[in-house]
C-alpha cells in the first residue's frame, strides 16, 4: 500500500511539462491531501482523500486517490489517473482510469465532471465500468462557510450508486450509501489546516438490508480528526 503515497507524492512534485498545456498555456501544479481518524465499532479506522492535478487553464493530468485502514489493516484503497478538459469557465470533463488495490484488484474506465456549481459549491461526479463490466457512479458535493478569514466550516454530501446487486461485496443495486458531513478546520496558513468532522453515513435499498443483517444497523454517526494540506 506504500505504493500508492509514492505514487501521489511523485505525480505532486514532479516537473511540470509543457506538454500538458496548450501553447502559450501557464503549467501548474496543485495538491490537496487531507488523512484523518475516527474510532468506529471500537475500531480505530483512519483515511485519507488526496488529489492534485499537473497542467495549465484547458489541460490538466488530474491523479486522485483515496482509502481507509482498520486497526492497520488496508479495507479500501484506490487511484485514478484522468485528463482533464476545460469545457466552460467552471467546469472540466475528466476521463481516464481508475484502479482499485482494496478490497480487489480491479481496474475501472472513469468519465466524469469536476467544477463549480453555483453557490460555490465544488462538484465531482463520475461514472466507473470495471473490467468485468460493472457499473457504478458518484457524486461528491462541498461548499465553505467562513466564520472568520481561518475557520471554516466546510458542508459536504457525497452518494454511492451502482448498476447492479453485488453479493460478495455486500452491495445493493441502485442508490447503495450516503454520507452527509460537516467539517470545522482552522486554517493556520493555507497549506496547513487541523480539523474535526461529523459525518453520518446511510445504507439505502439493498446495500441497508445487508448491512443490517451483517450488523444490526444501516446508519453510522462518525466523529472524526484529521489534517488537510494544500500545495
Amino acid at each position: 500500500m506504500k505504493y500508492i503515497f509514492l505514487l501521489a507524492g511523485v505525480l505532486a512534485t514532479a516537473p511540470a511539462s509543457p506538454a500538458f498545456a496548450a501553447e502559450g498555456d501557464p503549467v501548474y501544479n496543485y495538491t490537496l491531501m487531507e488523512a484523518d481518524i475516527a474510532e468506529i465499532d471500537n475500531e480505530t479506522v483512519g483515511a485519507w482523500d488526496a488529489q492534485g492535478w499537473i497542467g495549465g487553464d484547458y489541460n490538466r493530468f488530474w491523479w486522485k486517490s483515496e482509502g481507509a485502514l482498520t486497526d492497520g489493516n488496508f479495507e479500501d484503497a484506490e487511484i485514478q489517473a484522468l485528463y482533464s478538459r476545460n469545457i466552460s469557465r467552471f467546469w472540466d470533463a475528466q476521463v481516464g482510469v481508475r484502479y482499485d488495490l482494496e478490497p480487489k484488484g480491479e481496474t475501472y474506465g472513469v468519465i466524469g465532471l469536476q467544477g463549480l456549481a453555483p453557490y460555490f459549491f465544488e462538484v465531482d461526479a463520475a461514472a466507473f465500468v470495471s473490467s468485468s463490466g460493472e457499473v457504478s457512479a458518484r457524486f461528491d458535493a462541498t461548499g465553505e462557510l467562513l466564520f472568520t478569514q481561518r475557520l471554516i466550516l466546510e458542508p459536504g454530501v457525497a452518494f454511492d450508486f451502482f448498476a447492479e446487486r453485488d453479493r460478495s461485496r455486500q452491495i445493493g443495486s441502485g442508490l447503495s450509501t450516503a454520507e452527509f458531513s460537516a467539517q470545522l478546520r482552522y486554517e493556520f496558513t493555507r497549506e496547513l489546516a487541523p480539523y474535526v468532522e461529523l459525518a453520518y453515513q446511510k445504507a439505502y435499498g439493498e446495500t441497508a438490508d445487508f448491512q443490517r443483517a451483517a450488523t444490526g444497523s444501516d446508519d453510522d454517526t462518525v466523529f472524526k480528526i484529521g489534517l488537510r494540506t494544500m500545495f
